[in-house]
């Protein structure tokens, strides 16, 4: 079984040093949902929402929280992403919405941390732009999909394709 990287032979948590790693394309895509009643997932769809265009909003939140990944989770590196998009999908049968981020960069290191934290913003932007009508919703399946490149090479989460 792998070691945690991030603690020294002391048990003291540190920084990974990633120093001597080759820069390589790195790509990860994370994926979560949240449900919520038929009716809200109706007033985003039909762009009622009282604070307004709740998945336009939500998407250049989740862009921000890629970015700002290193200044809310303390070990991770601060990244030069070179790309994030932010995709959302509406699912009558949940009822909800999906929100998939894929997140890319050219470094030593990879881009779980940035995917999954979009993902969460995003939807903690869904949930705070339609609280009002539906304090109910829920943040659920939030997960890396896939990763790409590094010392580690590809990773697909079982049942995905890729």
């Amino acid at each position: 079984m792998p070691e945690l990287t991030h603690f020294d032979a002391a048990g003291q948590a540190h920084m990974v040093d990633v120093g001597g790693k080759d820069e390589t394309k790195r790509i990860a895509v994370a994926r979560g949902s949240i449900r919520m009643k038929a009716e809200t997932l109706a007033l985003i769809r039909d762009g009622h929402a009282k604070k307004g265009d709740v998945l336009g909003v939500a998407r250049i939140a989740a862009i921000q929280g890629a970015k700002r990944t290193a200044d809310l989770i303390p070990l991770c590196h601060p990244l030069a992403l070179t790309r994030v998009a932010i995709e959302f999908e509406l699912d009558e049968t949940l009822p909800g919405v999906h929100c998939t981020a894929q997140v890319e960069t050219l470094g030593r290191t990879g881009v779980e941390m940035e995917a999954l934290t979009a993902v969460q913003v995003g939807l903690l932007t869904v949930y705070d732009m339609c609280k009002a009508v539906d304090r109910g919703m829920v943040i659920t399946d939030v997960g890396v999909q896939e990763k790409r490149g590094g010392k580690s090479g590809d990773w697909h989460a079982p049942g995905t394709t890729g």
